[in-house]
């Protein structure tokens, strides 16, 4: 399909194609191919993409309401930055997401909920990490994540949650230095709270394991991060 063809497709045709684009450049964003501070390259992207920049512009609000790039009147949009502000928001909006939701999952897994979802990303976290690639390592986590808010059975949770997941992958992945098999043996353990079915418990292991992250995950940001 010709650039053109983009711009004459169905408004519904374009969104799919806007929300390919939007995370086809979210990847590139998380991965450093376009790093933090700079131009988003609009027209480098639709050639390499082979589309016009109507799907591409409307792909740019998406990337912004998710904290992937500032957009500007008449300008190219940039991409976001990372500094001590920005993450201390997003440890702090996960305690107050995450923590609840947890506590929420136990109680629903009490009342006969399943733990499938949880499992599986658990399986899945295990081979990942045994694999060592750091940007899956980072995209699992946050499904881990994702997952424990669905088990919350609280949907406003888990449209809150798909906000920032974007920017906890991204985060993540900028500190992979961090120990990947403590993250992991964290999972598990907030896996098998929330299978106990006891809310407090449960929300004691997720905000322990959240904030436990903090401090190490500025150290191994504090060369990538102004402020």
């Amino acid at each position: 399909m010709s650039t053109t063809e983009f711009d004459s497709a169905p408004a519904q045709s374009r969104q799919s194609l806007s929300q390919r684009i939007y995370a086809t450049v979210r990847e590139r964003i998380i991965l450093g191919q376009y790093p933090q501070g700079s131009r988003l390259p609009e027209q480098r992207i639709g050639e390499e993409l082979d589309v016009s920049r109507v799907p591409l512009r409307e792909a740019v609000p998406l990337l912004e309401r998710d904290g992937f790039v500032h957009s500007y009147p008449r300008r190219s949009a940039v991409v976001s930055r990372w500094d001590v502000k920005a993450i201390d928001d997003l440890f702090d909006a996960r305690l107050s997401l995450e923590v609840v939701a947890a506590g929420y999952a136990a109680r629903q897994v009490a009342r006969g909920g399943s733990m499938d979802s949880l499992n599986a990303a658990v399986e899945e976290a295990h081979r990942v990490v045994e694999a060592g690639d750091a940007y899956a390592i980072a995209q699992c986590s946050t499904r881990f994540h994702e997952a424990v808010v669905e088990a919350s059975g609280n949907e406003l949770m888990v449209r809150l949650m798909s906000t920032i997941s974007g920017r906890i992958t991204w985060l993540f992945y900028l500190s992979s230095g961090l120990p990947a098999d403590e993250a992991f043996h964290d999972h598990v353990m907030l896996r098998d709270a929330i299978a106990s079915g006891d809310q407090r418990v449960a929300e004691s292991v997720a905000y322990a394991h959240i904030a436990r992250d903090r401090e190490p995950t500025f150290e191994a940001m504090r060369d990538q991060i102004s402020g």
